[in-house]
């Protein structure tokens, strides 16, 4: 048994355990019903999925005998589907949090519990679709020498792949930028207008600009070297470079839930009740404004 298979699989089954903690929260708490919980919820949901999917992968390829084609298919379009949503779930909440501020005004009648829920709806249908292209013949298993590093799945199309991830964190760091430059524009507002709250305003504005270089830095750490690599190696390369890129990529998964379940203040304090039936003294009730992204 290989030691990275080893790693992958306890990492999924830590990401699995972090998320459905996430999801138990949301769940089992009737106040977290915003759409901005639901997306939280869908990102918790699908890397609950890819934490199943590593674990799934490990047990097709040494607890199964005899192998079986249908059984790896199937778990490399969990895997497939479950970190499709992953990403798109991270870009669904980067362009709730950029429309929250560019239509501030207008955002809660615009932005309804259903309207969310039909989008996120969409964006599962459309993940669950690209999880099932192996199966419906984007595999490698009658050409090896096709393969990428994403056994079962061809070099080319996972070059597609690897784009279309590119492309889509291009735009969630152009919105992050937007965002950033709405926030200091805000800031500055109501600086002016309450030279009182000036230096409280400037202290949320900058934790704001610090959750958006840990989002940003997060993610880009964890799944860009792992993408570009999946563009210029194939099956040939030596495996440990694709584990040792891989496993930073499905620790994204691990982080997620700590960047945008844990450190939220409703979420932590319905943490706080379910584990001790109390809130700290210490927690700060200060009313999030439109500057903490």
């Amino acid at each position: 048994v290989s030691p990275w298979d080893i790693a992958l699989c306890a990492t999924g089954t830590a990401v699995a355990g972090e998320n459905a903690l996430v999801l138990a929260v949301l769940f089992y708490t009737p106040s977290l019903r915003a759409p901005m919980f639901l997306l939280i919820g869908s990102l918790a949901l699908a890397d609950l999925l890819a934490g199943l999917g590593l674990v799934a992968n490990f047990a097709v390829r040494y607890l199964l005998r005899p192998p079986s084609e249908a059984a790896e298919l199937g778990a490399a379009g969990m895997l497939l589907a479950a970190f499709s949503a992953s990403v798109c779930s991270s870009l669904a909440i980067t362009v709730d949090r950029y429309l929250s501020l560019y239509n501030a005004l207008t955002y809660h009648s615009e932005r309804t519990l259903g309207f969310t829920c039909a989008m996120v709806l969409l964006m599962w249908v459309l993940c669950l679709g690209v999880g099932l292209l192996p199966i419906l013949g984007w595999n490698c298993l009658r050409d090896q020498s096709s393969c990428s590093i994403l056994r079962p799945v061809t070099k080319d199309n996972a070059a597609v792949l690897a784009v279309t991830f590119l492309l889509l964190f291009a735009l969630m760091m152009q919105l992050y930028l937007q965002i950033c430059k709405i926030a200091f524009r805000h800031a500055q507002q109501i600086a002016v207008q309450h030279q009182f709250i000036a230096t409280a305003q400037a202290t949320s504005t900058r934790k704001g600009l610090s959750t958006l270089s840990l989002i940003l830095g997060t993610f880009a750490l964890c799944w860009i070297p792992f993408a570009i690599y999946s563009l210029v190696a194939d099956s040939s390369y030596p495996v440990v470079y694709t584990y040792s890129l891989a496993l930073p990529a499905t620790c994204n998964s691990l982080i997620n839930p700590i960047i945008y379940a844990f450190r939220n203040p409703d979420i932590q304090k319905s943490l706080w009740l379910a584990c001790c039936g109390c809130i700290p003294s210490t927690f700060s009730s200060r009313p999030r404004t439109s500057s903490d992204v």
